[in-house]
Formats: structure tokens, sequence, C-alpha cells
């Protein structure tokens, strides 16, 4: 039976190797794309949260909104993102994927996962069944906490 030590170092050793990797991908993404840091995550922001505005952009990124707002021209001007006018208040500006920035994200999303495929490849049926049946028990335990 494993020790809280032991089950502590080999979690640890896990995230090191996964956030190595995914980093690795995200990072190669981002020089294929000519896309800095605060661009993509302005972009996956986006992605996952649907349409939001210039200013929350800002506080969410720790920027100005004079520097939030030139991110998102550059942005715009890659046709990356669509800005509206907010229905709301007009003086407000609304931010949305256009559907190239959708591709976009989908593509650098794909490319940060493609070594999971490669690793789950090199691992037998019944190894497969026992990890999956651990990360769920440390998934939802994860969540509780």
């Amino acid at each position: 039976m494993s020790t809280s030590n032991d089950f502590s170092k080999v979690v640890r050793d896990w995230a090191q190797v996964f956030m190595h990797r995914s980093m690795s991908d995200f990072k190669r993404f981002m020089e294929d794309t000519g896309l800095s840091f605060s661009h993509v995550n302005i972009l996956m922001h986006l992605y996952h949260g649907g349409i939001s505005g210039v200013s929350e952009i800002g506080e969410r990124m720790g920027f100005t909104n004079a520097a939030a707002s030139q991110t998102v021209d550059r942005l715009v001007n890659m046709g990356l993102l669509m800005r509206t006018e907010d229905p709301l208040d007009r003086r407000a500006k609304q931010l949305e994927l256009t559907p190239k920035g959708r591709d976009l994200i989908i593509k650098g999303i794909d490319a940060r996962m493609h070594w999971i495929e490669s690793l789950t490849d090199s691992l037998s049926g019944q190894d497969l069944d026992m990890i999956t049946s651990a990360l769920t028990i440390l998934t939802d335990a994860a969540r509780k906490t």
C-alpha cells in the first residue's frame, strides 16, 4: 500500500510531466501562429466564456482599458475577433470570436492534447482501465476540496 508521501510524489511527477508537455505544445502553437500569451488567453476566455466586454477582458488580464483595447485591436485586425456594440450600452463594445478565431483555438487545443493520444496508444487496455479508474477518483476528490 502506498503512503501519502508516495502518492504526493507520483501526483507531483505526473503534474510536472503533464504541464511540461502541455505547455511545450502550447508554446509551439503560439510560435506557429505568431500570437502572444495574452492574445491566446483572450481568445481562450472568449472560447470558453462567450461574448465579453473590453473592460472585462482588461480586468481579467490585469490590463488597463487602453492596453486591453490595443490588444483587442490587433486580434480584430487579424480577423480573430469581432467587436460589436453592446445593445444595453452603445458606448461599450462586446467581443466575440470569429469563425477563424474559433477554428484557431480548436487547433490550439488539439495541438496541446495530441501527445495524450500517443500516450494512450502506448498503454495496454488493462493499464488504461486502471488509470481511468484512478484518475476519476482523483478528479472527483479534487473537485470536492
